[in-house]
């Protein structure tokens, strides 16, 4: 998770101009003025999509059996029955998320999965059948160097903020790291494991672990250079392909900064040692307002800042092409944190449109996406709720229901994917998206409304095709069926749609 900090502030100019923007943009829709054109050659393929749609899904404490919650959204997430879905026991909750959370001893170990066992079963049923990608993404504090001890709350529901400190690990080698994550890996795909003493600890677990991301945000958390990560990603490696030679990895997990030094030296084999595999890399995106922005404002800020960030994914597509083009890219963290989340107050939800308005988000990074052959997209996150970053929820945490972000994944995983082939389209607006693809079941088109007003589009032969759109209508509710009429399809502010034929 990344913690926003201003570094997505929109431009001045785009503030100064965006609530005036709006309104007259508002105007011109309701006077039916520069009514948008669409235009869709079939006949003219451009690219075949590669990419994934699907979502993470972060350790937080109503993910814990019994709770209402945690039941709702892995129903939720079992009915989406999405690839690549990621598991991510994270650093707020070490009790939640490290096995081993003292350094062993002559004596004795410390290895628990008391806590972390039932949630991880809950999500491996729930994904059963497909390929999700597991990230332990915090490691014992113990394995660094610091000035003291890491102390931890004794209530495995009590958040804790610095836990992750330390930046040099305590073994050099990084042998210690990589056996931590070998005997982790090993209690869920072996039956259990050999402790530091020799002591055997028994699962019973035979899971198949396909895909593993090796830490996360390492340049925020840990502060670790290209070459320090490098280093322990390799004994990382090291230390789970012993015990799962088939599982696969990725790489860097890296927050929004996206600095080039990582990719570059990451990507590079020659850094690495012989015979260690880079199968994924990942990497995140937030769009973030400032405290004074509103929905009006929002409706610029988000899709400017994901403009800039569909500029760097195709810089970082050359250092992949031109180092690595064997490695798929995921971009497994995308959504929108707002100002007000973890502050005092943040019980407060944002109006029920911002919920579409960041599915839209989503909508419109899976059409550009699709086009760069992006291989995996990963909406963020399943659960969020007041102190835990409610604005990235895609669960109604008050009423144990989907959202309409959850909505609108589920709405393009159930019609793209990848093999579809996309087909020259063109929209003269810059407030909708547009993207048709031919796809196994027919030729479909996805739409999407970035403004905060209906607009009414012309698409030939819509009179005989079929729609399904999430809008604030459906609130939390699955996409509903629209009809078009007239040859136009109407968008309702903030709307995602499918038509097909």
């Amino acid at each position: 998770m990344s913690l926003f900090d201003g570094k997505w502030k929109v431009r001045g100019c785009a503030r100064l101009l965006a609530a005036g923007l709006a309104c007259a943009g508002m105007a011109v829709a309701l006077e039916g003025q520069q009514a948008p054109q669409l235009t869709i050659h079939w006949d003219k393929p451009t690219v075949v999509s590669k990419t994934t749609p699907t979502l993470q899904v972060v350790v937080n404490p109503p993910l814990r059996p019994g709770e209402a919650l945690g039941v709702a959204s892995y129903k939720a997430v079992k009915e989406l029955g999405a690839d690549y879905v990621r598991y991510v026991p994270w650093l707020p909750y070490p009790r939640l998320a490290v096995a081993e959370l003292e350094p062993p001893t002559a004596q004795k170990t410390s290895w628990d999965f008391s806590a972390i066992d039932p949630m991880t079963k809950d999500f491996l049923a729930a994904t059963d059948g497909h390929s999700p990608v597991m990230n332990f993404s915090t490691s014992p504090n113990w394995l660094y160097k610091t000035d003291k001890p890491v102390t931890y709350p004794a209530d495995p529901n009590k958040v804790v903020w610095n836990y992750t400190q330390g930046t040099e690990l305590r073994d050099p080698t990084g042998k210690e790291l990589g056996d931590y994550y070998g005997r982790l890996v090993s209690w869920y795909v072996n039956g259990g494991f050999m402790d530091e003493n020799g002591v055997r600890h028994e699962s019973g677990y035979h899971y198949k672990f396909p895909v593993w991301e090796v830490l996360n945000e390492v340049e925020s958390e840990h502060q670790m250079t290209p070459e320090q990560y490098t280093k322990r990603y390799d004994a990382i490696v090291e230390g789970i392909h012993r015990v799962s030679p088939e599982t696969r990895f990725m790489g860097m997990a890296l927050s929004g900064e996206n600095d080039p030094r990582y990719f570059e030296y990451f990507l590079n084999h020659a850094n690495h040692k012989a015979g260690i595999p880079l199968d994924f890399i990942s990497y995140h995106f937030y769009a973030g307002p400032s405290a004074t922005q509103t929905l009006e404002d929002w409706q610029y800020t988000f899709f400017d800042q994901a403009g800039g960030f569909i500029s760097r994914v195709r810089y970082i597509e050359n250092i992949r092409k031109r180092l690595s083009p064997e490695t798929k890219t995921d971009l497994d963290e995308l959504g929108v944190i707002l100002p007000t989340d973890n502050k005092a107050g943040d019980d407060e939800p944002p109006p029920a449109a911002y919920w579409n308005l960041a599915g839209s988000l989503y909508a419109y990074l899976f059409i550009e996406m699709s086009k760069l052959q992006i291989d995996i997209l990963g909406e963020s996150q399943m659960v969020g709720y007041p102190t835990q970053y409610p604005s990235v929820s895609m669960m109604d945490w008050t009423r144990n229901l989907p959202n309409a972000r959850f909505w609108v994944l589920k709405l393009i995983k159930d019609n793209f994917h990848p093999g579809d082939q996309l087909v020259e389209t063109r929209i003269n607006s810059g407030d909708l998206d547009a993207q048709a693809y031919i796809t196994p079941g027919g030729r479909k088109l996805l739409l999407e409304n970035k403004r905060n007003w209906a607009v009414e589009v012309p698409i030939e032969g819509a009179d005989k095709a079929t729609a399904l759109t999430v809008d604030e209508q459906t609130g939390d509710s699955p996409a509903r069926a629209v009809k078009p009429a007239n040859g136009k399809i109407k968008l309702e502010q903030f709307a995602v749609t499918v038509v097909s034929w």
